[in-house]
C-alpha cells in the first residue's frame, strides 16, 4: 500500500509538472511563467552560491525560534488556562485579536517597534501561539475527568497523570496543531521577510527577483523555501512523535 502510494503520488507530481510545462509554452514569455527546467538549471547554479546557504540559514534560524517559542508559549499558557479560570478569561481577547487580524496588519505594525531581521522571528511566533495554544486547552479540556478523579483516588503521583491520562489525550491535539502551525509560521515568516527585507534573508531574495523580473529566481527561491518548510516539518514530527513514545515507556 505504501508502495503504491508513492507510486500515486510521484504520478500525480509529474503530471503538475508536464502542466506546468504546457502552460509555459503556451504562453511563451518567460516573464510571466518560466518554464520547470528553467528553474532546475537556475536552482543549480543558486545551490554553488555562498549567499544561497547564508539566506536560507537567515529564514530558517529565525522562523524555526519563532515556532519553537510558539510550542513553548502555547503550551505554558494552555496550562494555565486550564489550571485557572480567570487566566483563560484574561488570554481570551489577546488570542481572539490574533486570530482575526490579517498577518499584512501585524507586519507593518511590527515593523514600528522591531528592526526587519527579528520581525520573522516575532511574527512567526504570533502566528503559531493561538493555535498551539487553541489546540492544547482543548486536548486538556478533554479529558476524562472520572479518569482523574480515579488517579486521585488512588493517588497517582502527578508523573503517572502525565503519563497515563494527559499525555495519550494531549498527543493527537499537539500533533495536529503542530502540523497546522508549521505550515503557517513559514508562510508568515516568508511574508514578514518580504515586507521587512532583513538583508541577507530568503525574502530579501523573492523581493529582488520580483524587482528585477528575474522569474527563474523567483520561482527557484519559491522552491527553496517549499522543500526547506517540507524537509523541517517532517523532521519536527518525527522529532515530537519519538519524543511522545519515550514518555510513554517511562
Amino acid at each position: 500500500m505504501k508502495n503504491k502510494s508513492k507510486i500515486e503520488k510521484t504520478i500525480a507530481v509529474a503530471a503538475a509538472l508536464l502542466l506546468w510545462q504546457l502552460a509555459s509554452v503556451i504562453i511563451g514569455e518567460e516573464v510571466l511563467l518560466v518554464s520547470p527546467f528553467k528553474v532546475l538549471v537556475r536552482l543549480s547554479e543558486l545551490i554553488f552560491e555562498k549567499e544561497f546557504y547564508s539566506a536560507v540559514a537567515f529564514s530558517f534560524i529565525r522562523i524555526t525560534f519563532g515556532f519553537v517559542l510558539a510550542v513553548a508559549v502555547g503550551i505554558i499558557f494552555a496550562t494555565a488556562a486550564y489550571r485557572w479560570h480567570w487566566a483563560e478569561t484574561m488570554l481570551w481577547p489577546y488570542m481572539s485579536v490574533i486570530k482575526a487580524t490579517p498577518v499584512a496588519s501585524f507586519i507593518i505594525l511590527c515593523l514600528i517597534w522591531l528592526n526587519s531581521s527579528s520581525l520573522p522571528v516575532f511574527i512567526s511566533f504570533l502566528m503559531a501561539l493561538p493555535i498551539i495554544y487553541t489546540n492544547m486547552l482543548a486536548g486538556f479540556k478533554s479529558t476524562d475527568t472520572k479518569l482523574l478523579q480515579m488517579a486521585d483516588i488512588f493517588r497517582f503521583s502527578f508523573k503517572k497523570k502525565l503519563v497515563y491520562i494527559y499525555l495519550p489525550n494531549i498527543k493527537p491535539y499537539f500533533i495536529s496543531a503542530c502540523s497546522v502551525a508549521l505550515g503557517l509560521t513559514w508562510k508568515a515568516g516568508i511574508a514578514a521577510e518580504i515586507i521587512g527585507i532583513p538583508d541577507g534573508s530568503m525574502g530579501e531574495m523573492l523581493y529582488n527577483a520580483k524587482l528585477y523580473l528575474a522569474t527563474a529566481d523567483l520561482f527557484s527561491w519559491t522552491v527553496t523555501i517549499v522543500c526547506v518548510s517540507i524537509l523541517f516539518d517532517k523532521l519536527f514530527m518525527k522529532l515530537i512523535n519519538t519524543m511522545f513514545k519515550r514518555l510513554e515507556d517511562l
